[in-house]
């Protein structure tokens, strides 16, 4: 498979795409097949060979939201208010901020909420990719490449999709319109989706799609700046994060002691007492041994980052940071229990 950076690319060529998810999934490969042609683009996402993603880059969620249509008679919490709550959430801030597959990160807050089950994201997942995957298969000319780092490959799996028998899916759809679509609450397994390669999925399936409590993240922010702590607050959605700021790292302690925040923000370079220092102490603490405890800094060396892991900290965001990163890194710490 010859692959070309885009930038290479002075007109389209011809393409085959079953040649291409031949050549993808024969190695087998983990990262991002990108395809691009003259009126839209996709972006198709594998792990170790097997299909995890697939969208239209242009109308990512004009597809998603066609999917969780076609499934609310059969999951009530996917109602009009749950809409507007994703809207809120991430469309907003993509009018602010380029968010990588906002699309994807709505559905694993969809499942991180308990408004449908891992197995019911995974099923949705399929039907996403069935139809973008249909599209990509009457492309005829265009460009692409492989990368092999993706946002997604530190997200949740909810499917891994074996792309010979999603193929077939697809031509079988296109022979046959009325082809049985399989409801988001069947549990049984379907062709192309496998259970077992999602991470025990099926021991989720007590879950209930529907809720009526609405979780509220507490999100503790220790930073010696009121500009940081202004700036998260207001990147961070009221109706679901409880932003506590504080000041001053010699009270933080045994504030966030009393509070029990879900995960903490901690700028590194604080008077009296830093980040580092913070950061070990709170890990001596039971409570804490497993809260995400994110280091925010403008210091990017690797001395630092060496450092910040020595007291085991659970991520970095480096300043300044977009709304964006700040929400990337969020959920990507707070879906640990999906």
């Amino acid at each position: 498979m010859q692959i070309l950076p885009i930038g290479r690319y002075r007109f389209f060529q011809k393409i085959q795409p079953l040649f291409i998810l031949n050549q993808v999934t024969s190695t087998p490969k983990t990262g991002c097949l990108q395809v691009f042609s003259a009126s839209t683009s996709w972006l198709i996402y594998f792990e170790k060979g097997k299909l995890v993603y697939a969208n239209y880059s242009e109308r990512a969620f004009d597809l998603l939201y066609k999917k969780l249509k076609l499934f609310s008679e059969e999951i009530p919490t996917l109602n009009r208010e749950t809409y507007k709550k994703l809207r809120t959430i991430f469309e907003t801030a993509i009018d602010n901020q380029a968010i990588e597959n906002p699309d994807y990160l709505a559905i694993c807050w969809l499942v991180n909420q308990k408004y449908i089950t891992p197995i019911q994201a995974g099923i949705i997942v399929e039907e996403i990719s069935l139809e973008v995957i249909a599209a990509f298969l009457n492309l005829t000319e265009g460009s692409y490449e492989f990368t092999g780092e993706s946002f997604i490959s530190k997200m949740p799996k909810f499917c891994y999709l074996d792309v010979k028998s999603l193929v077939e899916k697809c031509q079988q759809r296109t022979e046959n319109p009325s082809y049985y679509r399989t409801p988001a609450n069947k549990s049984e397994e379907s062709p192309a989706y496998s259970q077992h390669d999602a991470k025990d999925n099926a021991n989720n399936s007590h879950q209930s799609g529907k809720t009526n409590n609405q979780r509220i993240y507490k999100v503790m922010c220790i930073d010696d700046s009121p500009t940081i702590i202004n700036a998260i607050k207001y990147f961070l959605d009221d109706q679901f994060f409880d932003v506590i700021g504080i000041n001053d790292p010699l009270k933080a302690l045994m504030q966030t002691i009393r509070i029990k925040p879900d995960l903490i923000l901690l700028d590194i370079g604080m008077p009296n007492l830093n980040g580092y220092e913070l950061c070990s102490l709170l890990r001596k603490h039971a409570y804490f041994q497993n809260t995400p405890v994110i280091m925010v800094t403008a210091r990017t060396s690797l001395i630092d980052k060496a450092k910040a892991k020595i007291v085991r900290a659970s991520g970095y965001l480096t300043k300044p940071f977009t709304q964006a990163d700040l929400l990337k890194i969020i959920f990507s710490h707070l879906d640990v229990d999906i």
